[in-house]
């Protein structure tokens, strides 16, 4: 019947002999989260990547001298499909909740570890809990990719690994903090020139550079910049991807730029542009729908940017807004401000 949401079966056979066969095969398809249905079939959502995961275990399985046919099915019953999404809804819970247990582990055992001084050396103690952070990362993501039913914990899961993360943090960032802050001062009615063709983190960076940096800045777009102009997310620029951080992130650190909206945003940008899930915010996503729109939207590079410095404002006022976070100020000598209301009213009082 049309409409209804398809799915693929695995039903096989192996030989009792030799009994790695059958425990691989089973170790394959946990990894995958395909589901046991009434101990007969193996299923999957429908997609090509299940079909193609499908396909590779049933080849092992029939080079091993077993049998394995993959089948595309619908289910009659709607109870009955509602009771296997609820089965695999309940398997992604359980692996976020195993990863969430992980990572509260390794950081508890990371602070103890802090606490006593000068029982252990701290860089094979570093090295080791950033492996161990780099593999349940790892792990999450790939829980992430086949959840497509929302199970819960992935959340809950997804602060535990940041938390663990900040402890497991690279040694050089003690080095990378030393480093002298800029003032925006040096950067006032500046040209600020980048790739063409803007995307999340270049839109988020002006939005930033305009609303804390440079309120008068201007932008152009080029593969190289002129003496007098600052390069941004481009080769070698002066402001760029810095180890595992994006433009955006940069850019807040050198102006030492502390706004939790700011913070809140660099979360979804490092996420949608380095193709990670660290934060997990449910907002990327739509987030991310917006950017692609815009960029069909607009075929002139100043009116895609332009467009987006002005997405990135209306998310910053809406988290203002539901979040009661502190509000965003001005940056220093602004004579022109897009703070909202309430900086607005409270600038006004001061000013007499």
């Amino acid at each position: 019947m049309a409409g209804r949401r398809q799915w693929l079966l695995l039903a096989f056979t192996i030989l009792a002999r030799p009994s790695n066969a059958r425990v691989k095969a089973w170790r394959r398809l946990q990894q995958l989260g395909a589901v046991l249905w009434r101990n007969a079939v193996y299923i999957l959502p429908q997609s090509a990547q299940g079909r193609e995961d499908f396909e590779w275990i049933r080849r092992e399985i029939v080079d091993g001298g077993g049998e394995a046919t993959i089948f595309a099915a619908e289910f009659v019953d709607s109870t009955d499909e509602e009771a296997l999404v609820a089965r695999f809804r309940q398997t992604a819970q359980a692996e976020y909740r195993e990863i969430k247990r992980d990572a509260d582990r390794l950081v508890s055992t990371a602070r103890q570890t802090q606490r006593v001084k000068g029982r252990t050396s701290p860089a094979p103690k570093s090295r080791r809990l950033a492996t161990a952070a780099r593999n349940l990362r790892s792990r999450f993501d790939a829980i992430i990719e086949r959840d497509l039913f929302g199970a819960l914990g992935r959340q809950d899961a997804a602060e535990a690994l940041n938390a663990l993360e900040a402890v497991a943090a690279p040694l050089n960032v003690s080095s990378r903090a030393e480093r002298p802050h800029l003032s925006t001062d040096a950067f006032q009615r500046r040209r600020w020139v980048t790739r063409p063709r803007p995307g999340v983190d270049r839109m988020a960076s002006a939005w930033l550079i305009r609303r804390f940096i440079d309120p008068r800045a201007t932008f152009a777009f080029s593969d190289q910049r002129r003496d007098a102009e600052v390069s941004f997310d481009m080769f070698g620029g002066d402001f760029s991807h810095e180890a595992d951080r994006c433009t955006f992130e940069v850019l807040a650190e050198r102006f030492a730029i502390r706004d939790p909206i700011v913070t809140r945003i660099g979360r979804i940008v490092h996420d949608l542009d380095l193709k990670e899930t660290r934060y997990a915010a449910p907002e990327a996503p739509a987030v991310m729908h917006m950017v692609e729109g815009l960029r069909l939207m607009h075929p002139d590079d100043g009116t895609l940017l332009e467009q987006g410095i002005g997405m990135f404002e209306s998310l910053a006022r809406s988290f203002a807004a539901t979040d009661a976070a502190p509000t965003m100020s001005p940056p220093r000598g602004s004579t022109r401000t897009t703070a909202a209301p309430r900086a607005r009213r409270r600038s006004r009082r001061a000013r007499g």
